[in-house]
């Protein structure tokens, strides 16, 4: 959870980085860039709503995401003003204003950190759970199974060419000398894929992501746009 977190923070960064410095002949290219965090952030609070928390709770016995709704509620009305936003100047991106974006975005990141921090830290309780699966039994890998296809049905059905693809190229690999560069667990081939291949349909976006195909940090690109 902490590696999809950091990914959706990346994102929003490299959009609020970037937003006062887009050329107007970059403008659309970065609306459709920030049309799929949006749609990234809507399916990971759906999926989330629609399969971890019952999944969680049904496993531990007891309903342990009380407040959570609330939470992403608290989330999603700016994030709907952002949807809002973003639609209208889709139709003529060179209106898009970047200090209006940043207005947005300012009032969308109090209720987004204090989700994902309250909601990390809970998760990370459960271990200590009296109906958690003891560590090494049948009963965990089982468990660690069903939540990896969850993990996986967030982030290919929202989209591939789309959600999948702004996720893996704001996946930072080098982050904590590596520890995660090869999570999800994807063969290389098939992630070279993805990103060279399904990205293809919106490449023009990808310029605006905060690392490259080998998901190595780099230069936010419209910090050098002229």
């Amino acid at each position: 959870m902490c590696v999809v977190h950091n990914t959706i923070y990346r994102g929003f960064n490299s959009i609020y980085q970037q937003a006062p410095h887009v050329a107007d002949r970059d403008k659309a290219a970065f609306v459709g860039y920030c049309q799929a965090w949006i749609k990234f952030l809507h399916s990971h609070t759906e999926h989330e709503e629609s399969g971890l928390f019952p999944m969680t709770e049904e496993l531990l016995q007891e309903r342990v995401f009380d407040g959570m709704h609330e939470e992403h509620e608290a989330i999603l009305g700016p994030l709907k003003e952002l949807e809002t936003y973003v639609s209208q100047v889709a139709a003529s991106p060179k209106d898009l204003s970047g200090p209006r974006l940043l207005d947005i975005l300012d009032s969308l990141y109090p209720p987004l950190e204090s989700h994902f921090n309250e909601e990390v830290q809970r998760i990370a309780g459960f271990a200590a759970h009296p109906n958690a699966p003891a560590r090494g039994s049948a009963k965990e890998k089982k468990i660690t199974e069903q939540f990896a296809k969850w993990g996986e049905r967030s982030l290919t059905e929202p989209g591939v060419t789309d959600v999948l693809v702004f996720f893996l190229l704001n996946l930072d690999r080098e982050h904590e000398d590596g520890l995660w560069k090869n999570w999800p667990p994807i063969p290389e081939p098939v992630r070279w894929a993805m990103v060279n291949v399904a990205g293809q349909w919106h490449r023009s976006w990808w310029k605006f992501a905060s690392c490259d195909s080998l998901g190595k940090r780099r230069e936010l690109y419209a910090w050098g746009s002229k």
